[in-house]
């Protein structure tokens, strides 16, 4: 088999590609590969069993259509000052263009018309202010909410889409590697995830577009094939839940605020990201049964607790050159505690220096949202300089949102961000190996789903401007 074009994954970056091409009149034959199942078959079980039973081949949360961001909060960044590195490589401006672009992609797809955080009013004049005396920057970045169950509708519409207008889309099959002919990328290796039916598929050029779910594999085959990257930016932290009525006036006055801070003593960056208010813990799969924690908001359905993730970052140097895997073995201990299961601990008991019980859980004003959560102690895996910065930043936080550093505070573990090995590139997204391109949350250029529709967005018009004859 031939094509014009393969699209390793189905998330942002790979179906904006698609979408754009789609939209400029483009001839292209594309093949967009995707391990996971469409829409309309992702299934997570855990609504029926109460827990989360370890899928395989893989997570239905993380893998499919659209990746994790069908199964996400659904929240579109509209500024360019989120959601990753590609303003660096592009110029701000060309960044913003492509963001307001792909925003109205979404729209005509049926997101919410609503903007969440453009008012500068009071109440967010005054978060601003006590940030500022905190040590914390707030960052100006109106949101759209699809909504999780919303986002699954926008992505299904998108699919569908797609394959009406002659896209070809392999579902349930796994890409195993690229073929490089004379540092030329001619196409990629597929199997089913038994580890049958092996096969070539050739094409013009390539895309790898696996997102956070696929970083890993896209840095193996980085090593293996010689594409040029570099160790990038590693996110380690902790997800935290509080009541409402805690982060009402942000949540009012902003939906989501977007926090970074500078703590002592180690002075790296920690922000908060992906606020829920009134959403829901939820818990995620990755390789080798690593559980990870994450968070989702509902359009309709409501829990009395808001939760957000703080995240540390760290950046590594000389000899050290895996980010990913240390970030992993981080997440395997901390699962090692739980027994395969996201760990809970109060903030007060992370501060006396004890591990939280169950019955302490119960009792609390703070309930859990992820009900199958293991109460514990996630000092005892938790790296000591990421969890120096994690107690600093919550405590900053608490001259913003009184509360938010209450001894009832929960924080879950671990939350991982891997955006490691940015790959290599020039503004036209031109990498080393002829007939590469690697794009979205694995490519260390984006973060989020609004970031990475706009790289797929940029891409999409590259390749069809080839198309134009000369």
């Amino acid at each position: 088999m031939h094509y014009d074009l393969i699209i390793v994954g189905a998330g942002p970056a790979g179906i904006f590609t698609a979408l754009e091409l789609i939209r400029r009149g483009s001839k292209k034959k594309i093949l967009i590969i995707e391990k996971g199942q469409p829409i309309g078959r992702r299934r997570c079980p855990k609504g029926t069993t109460g827990r989360c039973v370890n899928c395989r081949p893989y997570c239905h949360i993380t893998t499919g259509f659209a990746g994790a961001g069908a199964f996400s909060d659904g929240k579109l960044s509209l500024s360019h000052e989120v959601g990753g590195q590609l303003p660096e490589l592009i110029g701000e401006e060309e960044a913003q263009q492509l963001i307001d672009y792909a925003d109205g992609i979404y729209l005509e797809f049926g997101a919410d018309t609503a903007v969440e955080g453009l008012v500068e009013d009071e109440r967010v004049k005054r978060i601003r202010r006590d940030a500022i005396r905190a040590g914390l920057r707030l960052v100006d970045c109106p949101i759209r909410h699809m909504g999780t169950e919303k986002a699954q509708q926008i992505y299904g519409a998108i699919q569908t889409y797609l394959q009406e207008h002659g896209v070809e889309i392999l579902f349930g099959v796994n890409c195993v590697d690229l073929i490089l002919t004379n540092s030329h990328c001619v196409g990629v290796i597929v199997e089913k995830p038994d580890g049958t039916d092996r096969r070539e598929i050739r094409a013009k050029d390539t895309i790898a577009a696996t997102g956070r779910r696929g970083a890993d594999w896209l840095e193996k085959i980085c090593q293996e094939h010689g594409i040029a990257h570099q160790p990038g930016t590693v996110d380690i932290g902790v997800r935290v839940e509080v009541r409402n009525e805690v982060m009402e006036e942000v949540n009012l006055a902003l939906y989501e605020g977007k926090f970074v801070g500078y703590p002592a003593p180690f002075r790296d960056k920690v922000r908060t990201f992906c606020q829920n208010p009134g959403g829901f813990v939820s818990q995620e799969n990755y390789d080798n049964d690593l559980a990870v924690v994450n968070g989702h908001s509902y359009k309709d359905m409501k829990s009395p607790n808001t939760n957000l993730s703080i995240l540390s970052s760290h950046n590594f140097t000389t000899p050290f050159n895996q980010p990913i895997a240390y970030a992993q073995k981080v997440g395997e201990l901390t699962n090692m505690l739980a027994n395969g299961h996201i760990l809970v601990q109060r903030f007060g008991d992370i501060l006396g220096g004890k591990r939280t019980w169950e019955r302490e859980l119960q009792r609390a004003n703070v309930k859990p949202t992820l009900k199958d959560a293991v109460a514990g102690d996630i000092t005892a895996a938790m790296p000591y300089r990421a969890m120096t910065n994690i107690i600093a930043f919550i405590q900053a936080m608490d001259l913003v949102v009184p509360g938010f550093a209450s001894p009832e505070t929960l924080l879950y573990s671990p939350e991982l961000k891997f955006y490691s090995n940015r790959v290599k590139m020039d503004g036209e997204l031109r990498t080393n190996i002829q007939g590469f391109y690697s794009l979205g949350d694995s490519s260390g250029w984006t973060r989020g789903l609004m970031m990475a529709s706009a790289m797929g967005v940029l891409m999409g018009r590259k390749l069809a401007q080839e198309e134009k004859p000369a």
